[in-house]
């Protein structure tokens, strides 16, 4: 029923400007104005006296208000326009120029009288530059994050937090959060015209403040509170909010590191990565069983791993995720390091001590997929903003969760931003980016028909690739030194090498076939062994067509698959022994180490973030000889160039006897660049000892025995080669020399050549 005809009515009919504010401001009374500095704040208008200065402004909580300011009376009574908490000011007509923000205040009154006092929120400008917006749309903004999310900043003088979103399908984000009582209506934001991206200066707000974005979609509706895509900090589970925070609150002190690390070979140098779960690595019993804080586990991991000998620690993903059970691996807040043990500065702190112990920090990096919770980045302002709209293209049938659409400028910027953030924020020394395959295969655990084929017809998704490419480019460029890992299990071609070879540009990758084949092997019962021989002898065929790390990582003790021990055939002891030469062969074997947590002692059970781990097991003499071998090993690996220098390429490495199968043994041979460091390594893969057992040697000489994992301190049987012998003249293997060895039950002996 049309609105009946009054006064009032028949004056807007005259008054087309009239009736287009009246318009706006119900859309702000209702939270559906996308252009509320149209309406708010500061606004000329045409009086009978002249053009004035009018400021409106909208609270729904205050029944009156007042503007104080140099040049305005004191205490200027604000008119209710509206009855919901509409306010109109107009200003002395000394007012020629549009007031400054800074310069007055308004002051409101609550029903029960309450006051309080508040700068115009939209009197504000804005801050991003056009610059800023073109690149983001171009998608080469990867300082993204200085920019869209929330920062504390100083605008005309006065300190408050300004927001930035991209949310292009929106009709209207506002920002909610404790502060506005979490009502829509109170600051709905500026859109940035055709950038998709909403920006709002909030005055005197500060760190600490909880928000959301509250978001009407393109048909209308409100959609779920969303968190920041861009957030620093985040609430602790359950809760969801977002959190201002600082990250200039850490004063570095990893100076010297970082300039190491720039011009470090790291290729050439040993690396032995010590995976990890910050939550289930050790907790608090006398508190509830909690988590240890970022700052205690800086106190009681950085002199465990140093004492170890490990080169780094790797950390299963720290960025925010709701669910425990997920290990990180389903991230929410990509830019927010976990709130479960701390600050923004306290995991600073963390990698600060690590940096200054000597230890490299990796970061688990998840850019494949994100889950489904509402108030994340699943379908942000209504439409599939970040995933794709089709299943068969932005779903992920393993995980059920959504996969990034790489072919869209703004989110290739965002995963890249959200890269260089870790590296550049945190000092992290290098991103292992979980599930590649799955981002290179357009039908990666799809049947046919449940895939679309690339533009070629193919299967393999040339945007992530060209995304992927991009990435490690613009990462090495930026930050020298990093490192870049990829778990990639598949036979991709190059997957290690630089771009410019035709490579995807990863510094290493995760030899996922021999960490399968090598558990295959070492499960199997020693008798039957020999018929195995190949599993150990079939990774050398291709150990050299990439830079690969060694993984016994957290996949392979989780879900049903035993713990690295209980993989093990035979009784205890042979369970033991058995641990020990694997883990000799890890060493030996051509590529860098990484091991998780746990293992390095023989943890018995399997992971479980809930839980500590195992630390009592260290009271028996099994366990802590573990534990004993891999610090020795570390320090071998570290001290040996012929173990870590040559690790990419044939002529680090050569079989002396690869064929022995009746008797499960192995010989082969490290080097280094200099002639001289030379390791030979011997296996024998059986209990049973084997004595004057022949290796043929390239070189006359003395070799010592550095390390057998069949020692007495490690818990073997102490049976060895008596710190070392010189070889014979006695022709071998097609030697002309050898040496007449022992070979301990299920050992490794490390045999180091002193010309």
């Amino acid at each position: 029923m049309p609105e009946p005809r009054t006064e009032k009515t028949a004056s807007r009919e005259t008054n087309p400007a009239q009736v287009k504010g009246d318009a706006q401001i119900d859309a702000i009374l209702s939270a559906r104005n996308a252009d509320p500095f149209a309406v708010l704040g500061p606004q000329p208008v045409a009086t009978p006296a002249g053009p004035r200065w009018v400021i409106r402004f909208f609270d729904p909580h205050a029944y009156s208000a007042t503007i104080s300011g140099p040049g305005i009376p004191n205490n200027l009574e604000a008119q209710k326009r509206r009855p919901e908490g509409l306010f109109e000011a107009t200003l002395p007509e000394t007012y020629k120029d549009k007031p400054d923000p800074a310069n007055y205040r308004i002051r409101f009154k609550t029903h029960s009288g309450d006051t309080y006092e508040r700068y115009d929120t939209y009197a504000f400008p804005y801050l991003l530059s056009d610059f800023d917006l073109y690149l983001m749309g171009e998608g080469r903004h990867y300082d993204a994050y200085e920019k869209l999310g929330s920062h504390i900043e100083t605008v005309a003088g006065v300190k408050g937090v300004n927001f930035a979103v991209w949310a292009p399908s929106a009709r209207r984000v506002s920002i909610v959060g404790d502060f506005n009582h979490w009502d829509g209506r109170i600051n709905p934001m500026r859109a940035r015209g055709s950038s998709g991206i909403w920006e709002l200066f909030i005055p005197e707000l500060d760190e600490g403040a909880v928000y959301k974005y509250e978001i009407i979609g393109p048909r209308g509706d409100m959609l779920p509170l969303k968190a920041d895509p861009y957030g620093f900090r985040a609430e602790l589970r359950p809760a969801t909010g977002s959190i201002v925070a600082r990250l200039d609150a850490h004063k570095w002190a990893d100076a010297d590191w970082m300039t190491r690390r720039k011009s470090t070979p790291w290729l050439e140098k040993p690396i032995s990565i010590y995976e990890v779960h910050l939550g289930g690595w050790r907790r608090n019993p006398e508190e509830g069983n909690r988590w240890l804080t970022y700052r205690e586990l800086a106190e009681q991991m950085i002199p465990y791993v140093k004492e170890l000998g490990y080169t780094h620690i790797e950390l299963l993903p720290i960025m925010e995720h709701p669910f425990d059970g997920s290990w990180g691996y389903q991230t929410i807040g990509y830019f927010a390091a976990t709130s479960r043990y701390g600050s923004p500065a306290d995991f600073m702190d963390f990698i600060d001590r690590c940096h200054q112990a000597g230890i490299g920090v990796l970061l688990d990096w998840t850019p494949a997929h994100f889950p489904r919770d509402t108030f994340g980045l699943a379908e942000f302002d209504g439409t599939h903003l970040y995933e794709h709209s089709d299943p068969r293209q932005g779903s992920h049938p393993d995980w059920g969760t959504l996969v990034f659409n790489y072919g869209r400028n703004e989110v290739v910027n965002y995963l890249i931003s959200n890269a260089l953030f870790w590296l550049d924020k945190y000092h992290i020394d290098g991103l292992r980016v979980d599930a590649v395959a799955s981002m290179l295969y357009l039908d990666y655990s799809r049947k046919q028909g449940e895939w679309v084929p690339n533009e070629f017809g193919g299967r393999e998704n040339l945007q992530a690739i060209a995304f992927i490419k991009r990435l490690n480019e613009v990462a090495f460029e930026r930050f020298p030194g990093i490192l870049t890992i990829a778990e990639e299990s598949t036979a991709w071609h190059a997957v290690s090498r630089p771009t410019y070879l035709g490579g995807l540009g990863y510094s290493l990758k995760w030899n996922m076939g021999w960490m399968n084949d090598t558990l295959k092997y070492f499960s199997s019962d020693p008798i039957h062994r020999k018929y195995e021989q190949n599993k150990l002898t079939f990774s050398l065929l291709y150990a050299f067509s990439e830079n690969f790390v060694l993984p016994f990582s957290h996949d392979e003790v989780v879900h049903g698959k035993n713990s690295l021990l209980h993989k093990m055939p035979g009784d205890m002891w042979q369970q033991f022994a058995n641990l020990r030469l694997l883990y000799g062969y890890h060493y030996a074997h051509p590529g860098k180490k990484l091991l998780f947590m746990g293992q390095e002692f023989a943890q018995r059970d399997e992971f479980n973030e809930a839980h500590s781990l195992d630390w009592h097991l260290l009271q028996y003499e099994p366990h802590r000889g573990v534990q004993n071998l891999i610090a020795d090993l570390n320090k071998l690996y570290a001290a040996e160039p012929a173990l870590h220098e040559v690790d990419f390429d044939w002529q680090g490495f050569e079989w002396m006897d690869a064929n022995d199968a009746d008797n499960s043994t192995f010989s082969f041979i490290r080097r280094g660049k200099n002639p001289d460091d030379i390791m030979l390594i011997v296996l024998n893969a059986t209990p049973v000892p084997r004595s004057g057992y022949r290796i043929g040697v390239p070189r006359p000489g003395f070799y010592q025995e550095v390390l057998n994992t069949d020692a007495g301190t490690y818990g073997g049987s102490n049976l060895g080669n008596m710190g070392g012998m010189h070889s014979e003249e006695f022709r071998h293997m097609g030697r002309e020399h050898s040496l007449p060895m022992t070979l301990p039950p299920l050992s490794a002996v490390f045999m180091k050549f002193k010309p």
